[in-house]
C-alpha cells in the first residue's frame, strides 16, 4: 500500500453507521488513492480514519458522508497531514489479541505470541469489523467455545460472516466444513481471504446471500449450529426462515443486540421452538445461546 499523508477522520454513533460511510467511500476511491481503518472507542462510538497519497477533494467528501449519515455530522470531519507512514497496519498493531474461550483473535505482528494450547484467528482487513474486539463478537466465540465442549455439531453456518471470525473459528475447532454467508460483497472477498490466511479456505465455504434466500441453505442444511452476530431487527426478521433450516436439537448463537434488545429476540425465537440457554452480556451488548426443542 502507498504509504498516506493526508486524513479525514469522523467519530459515529455505531458500527452499523460508521460501516455505511466506510462503504460509501470505497465505492469512491481506488486501492491505491485511499485506505480505510474503522475502530471502536471505549465509549462505544466508532472513529473512522481515511488516508490519502494526495489530498482529497473536502467539499466532496463532506457531501458524500453528509448524504450518508447527517449533514451536521459530516461538518465534523477533520483534515489534518501527518508523517508519512502505513497507518491502517500501525492502527492495527495497537489492537491486542483477544482471548475467548480457547480462541485468541489476532494480528499477524502477535502471531507468536499465541500459546500453543489455543487456537490463533489471524485477522488483518483493513477494516476493523469483527477483529474480535466488539463485544458481540468475543460473546459469540465464548459461547462457541461452551458448546463445543460437550457438542460436535457437523453442518454448521456463520450467517453474516463479515470478516469471518466465527466461521473460521468453527472450522479450526471441529476440523470439519463450515457454510458462512454475507450480503455484503467486500464482506464475502474479505471473508474468503481471512478463511484462507488461517488456513481453513477448504473449510470455509463463503457465499453471497440475503437472509435464507440462496438454495445452498437448504441443500447444505439442515443446520445443527447456526452463527448469526448481525442486529436485533434482522436477528427477529430471520427467526422464522433460520427455524426451518435448524436440525433436531441445534443450537443456535445470536447476537449483535444491545442488553435491552435481547427479550425482543429471545420471543420471536420462543415462538418457533427455540428456548435460550445462556445470556452473556459484554460491554452493553447481549449474546445468546439457544436450542431448538421442535
Amino acid at each position: 500500500m502507498t504509504p498516506s499523508t493526508h486524513r479525514a477522520s469522523v467519530t459515529l454513533t455505531d458500527e452499523t453507521t460508521a460501516k455505511r460511510v466506510v462503504d460509501a467511500l470505497s465505492e469512491l476511491f481506488f486501492e491505491d488513492q485511499a485506505a480505510f481503518a474503522a475502530f471502536e472507542r471505549p465509549d462505544g462510538r466508532w472513529d473512522v480514519t481515511v488516508h490519502f497519497a494526495e489530498p482529497p477533494d473536502q467539499a466532496l467528501l463532506r457531501e458524500l458522508i453528509g448524504q450518508v449519515v447527517r449533514q451536521d455530522v459530516a461538518s465534523t470531519l477533520v483534515f489534518d497531514t501527518i508523517e508519512a507512514k502505513d497507518w491502517v497496519k500501525a492502527s492495527l498493531e495497537d489492537l491486542v489479541p483477544v482471548a475467548a474461550g480457547r480462541f485468541v483473535v489476532h494480528g499477524q505482528h502477535d502471531r507468536h505470541r499465541i500459546p500453543p494450547n489455543k487456537l490463533g484467528i489471524e485477522i488483518e482487513a483493513a477494516l476493523a469489523f469483527g477483529t474480535g474486539h466488539h463485544g458481540t463478537t468475543r460473546g459469540c466465540l465464548l459461547l462457541l467455545d461452551h458448546v463445543l465442549k460437550a457438542y460436535q455439531p457437523r453442518r454448521v453456518l456463520d450467517l453474516g460472516t463479515g470478516t469471518g471470525v466465527l466461521g473460521i473459528a468453527a472450522a479450526k475447532a471441529l476440523h470439519g466444513k463450515v457454510l458462512a454467508s454475507d450480503i455484503d460483497p467486500p464482506s464475502v472477498r474479505v471473508a474468503e481471504e481471512n478463511a484462507w490466511l488461517n488456513g481453513a479456505g477448504h473449510l470455509v465455504d463463503v457465499i453471497r446471500a440475503t437472509g435464507f434466500a440462496a438454495p445452498r441453505f437448504a441443500a447444505d442444511g439442515p443446520f445443527d449450529l447456526v452463527l448469526a452476530n448481525i442486529l436485533a431487527n434482522p436477528l427477529r426478521q430471520l427467526a422464522g426462515p433460520m427455524a426451518r433450516h435448524l436440525a433436531s436439537s441445534a443450537q443456535v448463537i445470536l447476537s449483535g443486540l444491545l442488553t435491552h434488545q435481547a427479550p425482543a429476540v429471545i420471543a420471536a425465537y420462543r415462538a418457533r421452538g427455540l428456548v435460550p440457554l445462556r445470556h452473556l452480556k459484554i460491554e452493553g451488548w447481549s449474546s445468546l445461546l439457544l436450542r431448538s426443542v421442535s
